[in-house]
């Protein structure tokens, strides 16, 4: 049985050994859940906050990374997340390349 259960884990959850490893695995998986979703936040949504509405929206992305490190046991959640900072990456470098074209020549 416990060869079909590391077969259906997710790629960051059968690197992390959750099925192992139970505890300081799901705290990896939790910690690289947290950070990637900071990361695709910052990237595509974040606007410039205050301070208290800041921490309140980091809260609550915290509360729900928890959610979504059970979730990512065996579902691609932490995969998709890379996808999405990748993605939104290129978007902001070609976003930022387009406006020093746009700056060189029109001055």
């Amino acid at each position: 049985m416990s060869t079909n259960v590391s077969q259906r884990l997710s790629f960051f959850s059968s690197l992390y050994r959750v099925d192992e490893q139970p505890e300081l695995g799901m705290w990896y998986l939790y910690f690289t859940i947290l950070v990637l979703s900071i990361i695709v936040f910052k990237l595509g949504f974040a606007k410039r906050l205050p301070i208290l509405k800041a921490a309140v929206i980091y809260l609550f992305l915290a509360l729900g990374c928890t959610v979504l490190t059970f979730l990512g046991i065996f579902l691609p959640v932490a995969e998709g997340l890379v996808v999405a900072a990748l993605i939104l990456i290129i978007y902001k470098i070609r976003l930022y390349l387009s406006k020093r074209g746009d700056q060189e020549s029109g001055a």
